[in-house]
């Protein structure tokens, strides 16, 4: 299992977004694995989907961040 926080986000996110995200500068991709793991730990609805399917939880919050306007 990776513990590096942007090869954690990169993992969770699918081909396409991985690769867009791949080529960010390295500030840049930190500061969206940051925002990444700030979403899984405050949103209570992950923590739910995460009993379920911690891989599921990640994607979703790694769908979030993105979408979000943060990228």
């Amino acid at each position: 299992m990776r513990t590096d926080p942007v090869g954690r986000f990169l993992a969770a996110l699918g081909p396409e977004q991985r690769e867009a995200v791949g080529a960010k500068p390295r500030q840049e991709q930190e500061r969206l694995a940051a925002a990444w793991e700030q979403e899984l730990e405050a949103d209570d609805e992950l923590d739910t989907l995460d009993e379920l399917s911690p891989p599921a939880a990640e994607a979703e919050a790694a769908r979030r961040i993105l979408h979000s306007g943060t990228d």
